[in-house]
């Protein structure tokens, strides 16, 4: 870890390196478009296991999963996937998954026909296409919807055919850009069960987010960026411990936003609540952020109240990150 650029959390010690070589490593890796630098000499280790990489908008987090990914190559240092450079190195993208942030899909094609084809790119033959696609699918939760046209999908539902052809060869190691956009509660709660399951079947999982909640419900390791350069990295409970001291302001996007706010008023964990009119949404602020989250798909399910969207914005954590880098 370079100690010149990552700070001591909530009154610890920075973490020790692990003994066991990393799953991913950046040596001094750079990488700027004309002015612009997406990573600043970046020095950092990734274990084996779920880690969480968190930033706000803007902090390097897709640039990083790219460069892992093979997709970009280093402005300048070294990154390593498995041992290997991931540049032009068709042989290691066999053991990586990517789960990209934006869609790219062909509308017309149904769910298993995008994730069979994703296997056929492979080099998978058919029957082995197929039957990859289909235990992808089911792993995501996306069976009794596959034969159905993607341009009739959910967001939801497109997160989870994303993931599904990240998983369909069977890689170790997989990359997730924020996976939870866009999902509703319950969604985003069947999705983090797949992740922990995925973790729990032996691949490591590298998993991007702006929302601190979202990384704290499948592991406890992170990592922070702020402005391309590592902030921070260890145990979420030390952030976890700056964060509390900032209300949390979570924004609720609902067709009954006000009976919403009624029912949410009576709740002992929400400080605050702030009707936006013209989303049709509910800013809540509260300082007990995971009891809250904990809350919502139980009435979600019970009272259906229509939350489409559940985010937090950016603020708290740029106050958290202004706070590390500042010490």
């Amino acid at each position: 870890m370079d100690s010149a650029s990552t700070r001591e959390v909530a009154g610890s010690a920075e973490v020790t390196e692990p003994e066991l070589p990393p799953i991913v490593a950046f040596e001094g890796v750079s990488k700027w478009y004309g002015n612009v630098i997406g990573l600043n000499k970046l020095t950092l280790r990734i274990p084996a296991g779920v880690t969480g990489l968190l930033g706000p908008n803007g902090a390097g987090k897709s640039t990083l999963l790219q460069l892992a990914t093979g997709q970009l190559y280093p402005s300048q240092g070294k990154v390593t996937v498995l041992g290997q450079s991931p540049w032009n190195n068709a042989g290691l993208m066999r053991h990586i998954g990517l789960c990209p942030e934006q869609d790219a899909f062909y509308e017309w094609m149904t769910g298993f026909d995008f994730v069979r084809t994703c296997a056929r790119l492979t080099g998978m033959g058919r029957r082995d296409a197929k039957e990859a696609a289909e235990t992808a699918l089911e792993i995501v939760g996306m069976t009794a919807n596959m034969r159905r046209a993607i341009r009739g999908y959910s967001k939801g539902m497109r997160q989870r055919t994303k993931l599904a052809q990240a998983l369909v060869h069977d890689p170790r190691v997989l990359f997730l850009d924020e996976p939870f956009t866009g999902t509703d509660p319950v969604g985003r709660h069947e999705m983090i069960q797949v992740i922990r399951g995925l973790g729990a079947s032996g691949r490591s999982v590298l998993v991007s987010s702006h929302v601190l909640h979202e990384v704290q419900s499948l592991t406890p390791n992170i990592v922070l960026l702020h402005h391309g350069r590592l902030v921070a990295q260890g145990h979420v409970r030390q952030i976890r411990d700056l964060i509390d001291g900032h209300p949390h302001r979570i924004v609720l996007v609902c067709e009954q936003f006000r009976a919403l706010a009624a029912r949410l008023v009576s709740w002992s964990d929400v400080e605050g609540l702030k009707i936006m009119d013209g989303k049709s949404a509910l800013l809540v602020e509260t300082r007990k952020p995971d009891a809250f989250y904990s809350q919502l798909p139980a009435l979600e399910a019970t009272e259906r109240m229509g939350i489409r969207e559940v985010y937090s914005d950016d603020d708290n954590l740029e106050a958290v990150f202004k706070y590390l880098v500042s010490r």
